[in-house]
């Protein structure tokens, strides 16, 4: 028989022959020979990542079939994926029984190696089954042995346990649990969180995924914010490595991404991240994904993933109310040792402004301060704390108050801009009231709607773009849109 290195080149000059030069390079011109057993009748090939592997399978399996039949006879093709540096392309060593490669990228460590001669459990059984049986394999049947671990990047700290439950979290906790601890499921994948910034989406998420490690410690759980990804991304595409940065994410089985509407203005990033969600959601991985607005609201976010992302469970989170502020810094003060009157205690939830952050920065600074000062904590100490460390809005603005000014401003009703009316002079304020509640409240477009009169999300949604773009084009609108945020105290 001839050399098994000599009957691939002869299966590539096939493919040449065959095949459109472009896709010849995109696609072909990866793959790579790997090892052959005669022994087994099992031929292995290496390519970047399974999205290769899995493009050629579907488009491309007769050419495959008569290449490999021709040149090798009945033979078990099984594709290996791994993540690789390239070897010194002056080095012709053939590659041994155990080849063993390290890739330190973007990172994280990667490591994984195939026994063909030896092999056992999974790879082993795969390697002994009927040899006579000519079988192309799916990508699924990579020869490989268990990944190692990776740094999950998680925060240990941020856990169920000191994770507070209210009435604006209870859908996302239930639901995070839920997946945490039944990891293999296909329900509510993926996980789209979306709240304003400081109402606990980090701390769940992250809970989500120290939940799975402690129940599943062999799973590839990994947190990554967008913005880390994104320039993740840059280094590999400058570096050529992209099929081994996409290689890496599709062996994760539980991917946190925060954040991602910083990738609204990278299309490059959207585009690379379609195809690894893709991949994880075709294997049943499991995505979580957290922004701070919901998919529908991502302008600048590709349509296709923005189907995707809402394919599986959308759930908000809220600002935390008063009384959830209230037992969060319970919880806090207890964890820390603080000793704090119930009155000091509502006083804080009160003017937090419904951001955890902000009530952990009131706790630190309290017991920073009564250490080094070796004080007590009473209201007037606190008052000059809080003072210190939140802007106190003690009238928070509210959609009643936007409602309120601009029918004083327009002349119009309050009935008339929640009714069904469509006449401009009355559409335009209610559209008004729509971009102000969005901008300076941060309410999601649903809730609008209801507020409104109980208009559809994606009429909201138009009433947006429409004020936003009137902005950009009329001066003397702009200012007239100044003006009547000067009248509700807004201040840029």
């Amino acid at each position: 028989m001839k050399n098994p290195r000599a009957l691939w080149a002869s299966c590539q000059n096939y493919f040449q022959q065959n095949i459109e030069a472009s896709e010849y390079e995109k696609w072909f011109s990866k793959v790579e020979f790997e090892s052959y057993s005669p022994a087994t009748c099992t031929l292995i090939l290496r390519v970047p990542n399974d999205y290769v592997a899995q493009h050629i399978q579907k488009n491309y399996i007769e050419h495959l079939r008569i290449a490999i039949s021709n040149t090798f006879g009945k033979i078990r093709l099984l594709w290996h994926t791994i993540i690789v540096k390239k070897e010194d392309s002056t080095t012709k060593t053939p590659p041994t029984p155990q080849m063993k490669r390290r890739e330190k990228g973007f990172g994280y460590t990667y490591e994984g190696y195939v026994d063909t001669q030896s092999g056992d459990g999974k790879a082993k059984a795969a390697l002994a089954s009927d040899k006579a049986q000519e079988l192309i394999q799916a990508p699924g049947s990579v020869v490989t042995t268990h990944l190692p671990e990776i740094d999950s990047q998680l925060n240990l700290h941020q856990t169920f346990s000191n994770y507070v439950e209210g009435a604006s979290n209870k859908l996302c906790r239930s639901v995070g649990l839920s997946i945490a601890e039944h990891p293999q499921g296909t329900q509510f994948n993926p996980m789209f969180i979306y709240g304003p910034s400081g109402c606990g989406k980090t701390h769940l998420v992250n809970a989500i995924g120290v939940r799975c490690k402690e129940m599943y410690p062999n799973k590839r759980v990994l947190y990554v914010s967008a913005r880390i990804f994104q320039v993740q991304y840059t280094n590999a595409n400058m570096q050529g490595k992209i099929n081994d940065f996409i290689g890496f994410y599709q062996t994760i089985d539980m991917l946190i991404v925060d954040d991602v509407q910083e990738w609204l203005t990278s299309t490059k990033t959207q585009e690379t991240f379609f195809h690894i969600f893709n991949h994880l959601f075709r294997t049943a991985k499991r995505i979580i994904l957290v922004s701070d607005r919901p998919p529908v609201q991502l302008s600048g976010m590709m349509d296709r993933l923005i189907t995707r992302f809402s394919c599986g469970v959308v759930a908000e989170m809220e600002k935390p109310n008063v009384q959830l502020c209230v037992d969060i810094l319970k919880r806090k003060i207890q964890r820390d040792g603080l000793h704090i009157p119930e009155n000091v205690i509502s006083y804080i939830a009160e003017n937090a402004n419904g951001s955890v952050r902000e009530i952990q920065g009131i706790i630190n600074s309290l017991m920073a301060y009564s250490i080094t000062y070796n004080c007590n904590i009473d209201m007037k100490f606190v008052e000059r704390i809080v003072m210190r460390a939140v802007k106190i809005d003690n009238q928070a603005l509210t959609i009643d108050d936007i409602i309120r000014v601009i029918s004083t401003h327009y002349d119009v009703t309050e009935q008339q801009l929640k009714g069904r009316l469509r006449k401009r002079e009355i559409v335009l304020p209610r559209q008004v009231i729509m971009y102000l509640a969005d901008k300076h409240i941060r309410m999601p477009a649903s809730r609008i709607g209801r507020c409104m009169g109980g208009r559809d999300h994606s009429t909201v949604i138009h009433s947006l773009n429409l004020i936003t773009e009137k902005i950009k084009k009329d001066k003397d609108f702009s200012n007239e849109i100044q003006a009547i945020e000067q009248e509700l105290g807004i201040k840029e």
